[in-house]
């Protein structure tokens, strides 16, 4: 045993943990569902492309005025 403890939110706050439940959602959809892979080393490196390439360089976010993650951080300099 690891002792680990898994917390999702703080007691009577649900909503600590709806980004990544976003997340995870809007991964299914696009990723997730569309895909097979034939080793585990090629799920690994689609994910990395989905997440640092595609989700946060070229995917458009409505929550951030419809800007990738990328654009939005860099629009505060």
């Amino acid at each position: 045993m690891q002792n680990i403890t898994q917390s999702m939110s703080k007691a009577g706050c649900p909503y600590d943990n709806a980004p990544m439940e976003s997340f995870y959602g809007t991964f299914k959809a696009d990723f997730v569902n569309h895909h097979s892979f034939e080793s585990d080393e090629s799920l690994n490196e689609a994910t990395y492309d989905y997440i640092f390439v595609y989700y946060n360089h070229i995917r458009p976010h409505s929550s951030n005025g419809y800007l990738t993650p990328f654009e939005k951080r860099f629009s505060y300099c």
